[in-house]
């Protein structure tokens, strides 16, 4: 009987640290090629899906008219992570993209925190009374 091999993996493939610090350098690689005027109304567009407190995925932007498509998909992932460490949104849960172009992959839907949706609407009180 013969034994199943296992592929290589190379040193430190699974390592944790070594994957958060990939992923870092990936998307401070993606913000650098971003284009700021994008950046700028797809951060308006995740703060407003935030205030309305439904989970929404980047298609979701998209589809309500709040920001169009960027020039290269990996682009949403520093926008949600920006978000994400600003305390506007945090993970939902996994589900289905709605993109038909995505095939159905599995994406990270998200939900403005409850501090942000306080806060927004605190903020939105305090204009409405100095109108």
């Amino acid at each position: 009987m013969t034994q199943l091999q296992m592929p290589f993996t190379p040193d430190g493939a699974l390592d944790p640290t070594l994957g958060e610090h990939a992923k870092q350098a990936g998307m401070a690689q993606a913000e650098a090629a971003t284009d700021p005027d994008w950046a700028a109304t797809c951060d308006e567009a995740i703060e407003e899906m935030a205030r309305r407190g439904q989970p929404f995925q980047a298609s979701d932007l998209v589809r309500a008219g709040l920001v169009g498509e960027p020039d290269d998909h990996h682009r949403w992932g520093a926008r949600f992570g920006l978000a994400a460490r600003r305390g506007v949104i945090e993970h939902h849960h996994a589900d289905k993209s709605g993109r038909a172009t995505s095939r159905r992959s599995l994406l990270n839907t998200w939900i403005g925190t409850d501090t942000y949706r306080q806060q927004a609407a605190r903020a939105e009180a305090g204009e409405g009374r100095a109108a």
